[in-house]
C-alpha cells in the first residue's frame, strides 16, 4: 500500500507542478507558440543546411533563424506597421468628416432600390444594417488606431516578445528534435502513438501556417493591386483587410470586394465594377480554390468544412493564433480518434477471433 500512496503522491504533485508550470508560462503563449511553428515550419531547411554543412547545431540553426528573419519577420514588421498607418489616417478622416460610410451606403440604396424590398420580404431593415455596417467601419478603424497607439505605447514589451520568441527559436532548431525524444520517453501514451501525434501536430502546423500565410499574403497581394489599379483609396489597408478575411475558406477576400463592386456599380462606375467583379471571382477566387486544398487540405487531410469550422472556432478562442490553433485542434481530435478505432477495432477482431476459435 505504502509504495502506492508514493506513487499516486508523486503523480498528483508532478500534475500539480506542470499546471502550475503552464499558468507561469501564459503569459508567453503567443511568443512560444510561433518559436514552436518557426522550428517546425524552418525545420526541413535545417535539415538541408545540416546535409551541406555537417552537424554544426549552433551555426545551422542561427542560419536558419536569419534567414527567417529576412523573408518573415522583417517583412511582416513593415507590414503591420503601414497597416497601422493606414488605420489611423483613415480612422482620423472619419473622426474630420472626410470619409462617411453611411453615404456610401446610402447610394448603394438609391442605386439599387430592389435591395431594400428583397430584404423586407425576409422582415430585415436596411436601416438596422446600415447602422451596424457604419458601425463595424468605424469601429474597425478605431481598432487599428488604439493597436497603433498602444503598440507605441508598449514598445518596450512588443520587442520583448519578438526578442522572446526569436530566442526560443534559435534554441528549438537547434535542440527540437532531442526535446521530442525526450518528451516521447516521458508521455506515457505509447511510443508508436506519441510519434504519431507529434508527426499530426507538425504537418498540421506546417501546412496550416504556410498554407493559409501563403494563400492570404497572394490574395492580399491581388486585392491590394486591383484596388490601385481602379483608383480605389486605401489600396494597402483593403489588401491587408483581404489578406485577414482569406484566412477564413469559402468567403475570405470576397468580404471585401463584392461591397467594393457593388459601390462602384452604385456609383456608375460600371467599367471598373465588372472589372473588378471578374478579377475577384476569376483570380482571387480561384487562387484560393486552387492553392487552398493543395497547400492547407491535403496535407492537414481535413474537409474544408471542418477547415472552416476550426478556423472561425479558433480565432474565436484564441485570437489571431487561432487561425493555426483551431484547425491544428480539430487535426489532433481526429488524429486521437483515428488511433483509438484503429486499436479499439483490432482488438475487437481479436475477440471476435478468440470467440470463434472456442466455439
Amino acid at each position: 500500500m505504502y509504495p502506492k500512496l508514493e506513487t499516486r503522491t508523486f503523480l498528483a504533485m508532478l500534475v500539480g507542478v506542470s499546471l502550475a508550470f503552464v499558468l507561469l508560462m501564459k503569459p508567453f503563449f503567443g511568443p512560444i507558440f510561433w518559436a514552436i511553428a518557426i522550428a517546425l515550419i524552418f525545420h526541413p531547411f535545417q535539415m538541408f543546411l545540416v546535409r551541406r554543412l555537417g552537424e554544426r547545431p549552433n551555426i545551422n540553426a542561427l542560419i536558419t533563424l536569419t534567414v527567417c528573419m529576412l523573408i518573415v519577420v522583417i517583412p511582416v514588421l513593415v507590414l503591420v506597421t503601414s497597416l497601422a498607418a493606414e488605420g489611423v489616417g483613415i480612422y482620423q478622416k472619419i473622426q474630420d468628416g472626410e470619409i462617411k460610410p453611411g453615404e456610401y451606403i446610402d447610394q448603394v440604396n438609391r442605386s439599387f432600390p430592389a435591395i431594400q424590398s428583397f430584404l423586407a420580404q425576409f422582415d430585415i431593415s436596411f436601416s438596422e444594417i446600415r447602422d451596424r455596417v457604419v458601425s463595424l467601419f468605424v469601429g474597425g478603424s478605431q481598432f487599428l488606431a488604439k493597436q497603433a497607439i498602444g503598440v507605441g505605447q508598449n514598445t518596450f514589451q512588443f520587442f520583448l516578445g519578438l526578442a522572446l520568441m526569436v530566442y526560443l527559436a534559435f534554441f528549438l532548431l537547434r535542440d527540437g528534435n532531442k526535446l521530442i525524444d525526450l518528451m516521447i520517453r516521458a508521455l506515457p501514451l505509447g511510443d508508436e502513438r506519441e510519434r504519431l501525434l507529434f508527426a499530426k501536430f507538425a504537418e498540421v502546423t506546417r501546412a496550416t501556417v504556410k498554407g493559409n500565410l501563403l494563400i492570404a499574403i497572394i490574395q492580399g497581394a491581388l486585392g491590394g493591386i486591383i484596388f490601385w489599379i481602379l483608383g480605389i483609396g486605401g489600396a494597402l489597408l483593403w489588401g491587408v483587410v483581404m489578406a485577414i478575411f482569406s484566412l477564413l475558406p469559402a468567403i475570405g477576400a470576397a468580404l471585401v470586394w463584392v461591397p467594393a463592386a457593388i459601390y462602384l456599380a452604385a456609383v456608375g462606375n460600371t467599367v471598373p465594377a465588372i472589372v473588378l467583379t471578374l478579377f475577384g471571382l476569376v483570380v482571387i477566387g480561384l487562387a484560393d480554390n486552387l492553392l487552398r486544398p493543395i497547400l492547407v487540405g491535403r496535407d492537414t487531410r481535413l474537409p474544408d468544412y471542418i477547415v472552416l469550422l476550426s478556423t472561425l472556432g479558433g480565432i474565436a478562442m484564441f485570437g489571431i493564433n487561432g487561425f493555426v490553433m483551431g484547425p491544428l485542434v480539430a487535426a489532433l481530435f481526429m488524429a486521437f480518434w483515428g488511433i483509438f478505432i484503429r486499436e479499439f477495432s483490432e482488438e475487437s477482431q481479436k475477440v471476435a477471433d478468440k470467440d470463434v476459435d472456442v466455439d
